[in-house]
């Protein structure tokens, strides 16, 4: 059906040609104007001068001491020195030993880092020969020497991919763990071996070569000298502790609790006691900046002249608040009507170092300068503002707040993280009244991902036939997956804890079903105990991932780190007991 529709336009029209008098935006009523400016409270002058110059002084302190690992409050112990400038504090934090250049041991783990290894170097000895520096290539005489072998007892401990892996490489390869530990069997120098048979002439050029492949290889990964001591496997989580000297003492700040990926401020709680052997550095400095405040301005801002069109891109009649959405309402406050009061001032500061403020002198227009208090020395209920202020460590004896310490820490902007290369699921079974670490993905022997619920369907016996006489079967207990790990409470002096333990097989074998990876087996020579508390009825995930970051001086930083996100809620592994089956 045809319908008819109507509507007004507005259009302005000038009277005259000349558009000086409209750009004039001239006032032809100011008397009302003045009324509403007092009706607002405009003429109290709180706001005459607008502020034109900054001056802030301070004090930075670097942060030149570390130390791994949880540590009780108010302790003393000497920290390790560290350099901002060289790594990242999370590489610091959670990288973890990567390489094996040791003689293969019974568990084979880096077998394919060990051939890459031994590769590089026959590589390095092809280019030597090419370029004429040695008499002959001697790539045959180090594969016959060092070669790249698994015993038949390794081999049957290997997946599938892995014994692919390792049927092509064997008697192709070197293994670089068998030349390293041949190159190191003198200490402080480079030993090449007799039967190598090595001519007079080319043995200093093959130790150069030695050395820089050494060098190569140990600088390739970040990684401690011994275990990553900042790990809690009982918490599964980050701990470790910084400090840095000011000129009337050092500072102490602890972050007990880091597991997302990502360091700043907030992980950090304040030790007043806390001493990690800095007293004497001398890492501080008196500094002071000066710069321009600038307006504080934001899309869709209300504009600061009348004759302006705003362009609508934020619709503050849209907002809807409650009479409880206090966040809300100082928001839509703030937009409306103290926009145009606030200031923001520059003030450049180097990475990795603490800082607090001395003093902040604003000058305005007027050539007044005014001393702007922290809000914490201010009488209440001003001081009851906090804002990137570390709180007190829990034990310490300090209560509240830390005011005028401010800490910019030495971490990344991003970094590039693979796929998990392990991946645990902690997780509650309230019927079978325990908990269990279900491993999702281990990191095989050749590095690789491996997925062991898949190993799991492969390898499983196929499922008995049917009974037809109906009879009914008793079970002892029923049959568990092997990569659910069972985790049973156990009451120690410290609270409850969840132990690490083994389910034995039900078909009569004297077998158990035990962990892969390491975040299971952290530590071969006690049981991991996990506090109770830490794996909720929403489950735990915990997964590790290779990371590789550029720092500020340009470095290139590749290490393994471990992340704790939340899981998927409860689970059931099936396990009964005592029971009878048809």
């Amino acid at each position: 059906m045809s319908s008819i529709t109507t509507w007004m336009r507005l259009e302005p029209v000038s009277r005259n040609s000349e558009m000086k008098a409209s750009l004039q935006a001239r006032v032809y009523d100011p008397l009302w104007l003045l009324a509403r400016q007092w009706q607002l409270g405009e003429f109290q002058g709180e706001d005459n001068g607008s502020p034109v110059m900054a001056r802030w002084q301070g004090e930075s302190a670097r942060i030149s001491r570390y130390h791994s690992g949880a540590i009780a409050p108010g302790s003393s112990v000497i920290g390790a020195t560290y350099d901002r400038a060289r790594m990242p504090l999370e590489t610091l934090v959670e990288r973890e030993p990567v390489r094996s250049l040791a003689p293969p041991t019974t568990k084979l783990e880096r077998l394919r880092l060990a051939v890459e290894t031994g590769l590089e170097f026959l590589r390095i000895l092809d280019r030597m020969a090419e370029e004429g520096n040695i008499s002959k290539n001697y790539r045959a005489d180090f594969v016959r020497e060092f070669p790249f072998t698994v015993t038949e007892e390794q081999r049957a401990t290997l997946d599938g991919e892995s014994l692919a892996f390792v049927d092509l490489m064997s008697s192709r390869a070197t293994d670089g763990r068998k030349i390293a530990a041949s190159f190191r069997s003198t200490p402080g120098k480079i030993s090449i071996l007799p039967a190598l048979k090595v001519a007079p002439g080319d043995r200093s050029e093959i130790e150069q070569a030695a050395q820089e492949w050494l060098k190569e290889s140990e600088t390739f990964f970040s990684e401690p000298e011994t275990s990553n001591a900042s790990w809690l496997p009982e918490r599964m989580e980050y701990a470790f502790s910084v400090s840095g000297r000011f000129n009337d003492g050092e500072r102490g700040l602890t972050a007990q609790e880091y597991f997302e990926g990502h360091l700043d401020w907030y992980a950090f709680d304040l030790d007043p006691k806390l001493k990690l052997g800095g007293a004497n550095d001398k890492d501080f400095e008196q500094i002071s900046r000066t710069a321009i405040p600038a307006p504080i301005s934001f899309a869709g801002m209300p504009t600061a002249r009348f004759w302006e069109f705003e362009d609508a891109q934020v619709d503050f009649g849209s907002v809807d608040a409650g009479p409880t959405d206090l966040v809300r309402m100082l928001l839509v406050e703030f937009a409306l009507t103290y926009g145009n009061d606030w200031f923001v001032v520059p003030v450049e500061l180097d990475v990795g170092a603490l800082y607090r403020t001395g003093s902040l002198v604003i000058t305005d227009t007027f050539g007044v300068r005014t001393l702007i208090k922290p809000a914490s020395e201010l009488a209440a209920p001003h001081s009851l503002w906090r804002m990137f202020q570390h709180s007190h460590l829990r034990g310490s004896g300090a209560t509240g707040s830390a005011s005028n310490l401010f800490m910019l820490t030495p971490s990344l902007l991003g970094a590039v993280e693979s796929r998990p290369v392990e991946e645990v699921l902690f997780l509650r079974d309230e019927m079978a009244n325990m908990a269990w670490g279900v491993e999702r993905v281990v990191e095989s022997a050749t590095e690789q991902a491996l997925n062991r619920f898949e190993q799991e369907r492969l390898t499983a016996p196929p499922p008995p036939e049917p009974r037809i006489d109906n009879k009914l079967v008793y079970r002892l207990a029923t049959e568990v997956p092997n990569n659910w790990i069972p985790l049973l409470p156990v009451r120690t002096s410290e609270g409850l804890r969840l132990q690490r333990a083994k389910v034995r097989k039900v078909n009569g074998d004297s077998q158990f079903t035990a962990a892969q990876g390491r975040i299971m087996n952290p530590d071969s020579r006690k049981a991991l105990k996990i506090f109770e508390e830490e794996i909720p009825r929403e489950g735990v995930r915990v997964t590790r991932h290779y990371q590789v970051t550029r720092w500020q001086d340009g470095s290139t930083h590749l290490w393994i780190g471990r992340r704790k996100k939340i899981g998927t809620g409860e689970g059931s592994s099936g396990l009964r007991f005592d029971a009878l089956e048809s």
